[in-house]
């Protein structure tokens, strides 16, 4: 079996105007987010041992809000690819994984778009097709090999979002 947990950048700041898109860093919402995601993963030992991210300084940034709480200690796979990536990009990259449980941090709309391809049958959630920041969608798959994956053979694990965690 393998599992992939994809998640949607946290929120971002939108506190300098000029700032390229790229580079904007998490608010404090985003943060706390990061946190709440971090210690619900780890209690639910949804565990990833192998990490591939967007190179957007938000998506940086949500990855060490979660290390902080997993102490993993695994380095990422950043990938400017990841960036507003399409559908067939982040198949291309997941089915080069390594590890069993594989975390997949990027953007919108793709992250969502991707979910929606990987699974059998879709959540009926408002939430799911917005796929809201920090937004976290874990789905098993019956195969030995990432290279085995294909589009809409995956089943739905869990989906959530911070809000539904409490404060």
């Amino acid at each position: 079996m393998k599992r992939i947990i994809l998640m949607r950048h946290a929120k971002s700041s939108w506190a300098n105007l000029g700032q390229a898109d790229h580079d904007r860093p998490l608010n404090g919402r985003g943060q706390k987010s990061t946190t709440k995601l971090g210690h619900w993963l780890n209690d639910n030992r949804y565990i990833p041992g192998q990490v591939m991210s967007s190179t957007a300084t938000r998506c940086v940034e949500t990855w060490a809000g979660l290390e902080q709480v997993l102490g993993l200690g695994i380095t990422p796979q950043y990938d400017r690819k990841l960036y507003h990536a399409h559908v067939g990009n982040m198949l291309e990259k997941l089915k080069a994984a390594t590890d069993d449980t594989v975390l997949m941090l990027g953007h919108n709309p793709g992250i969502a778009a991707f979910a929606e391809e990987l699974l059998k049958t879709v959540p009926k959630s408002d939430n799911f097709f917005r796929y809201p920041t920090t937004a976290t969608t874990i789905i098993d798959f019956e195969i030995d090999d990432w290279s085995e994956l294909q589009l809409r053979s995956g089943q739905l694990h869990s989906f959530v979002i911070p809000r539904e965690l409490g404060a």
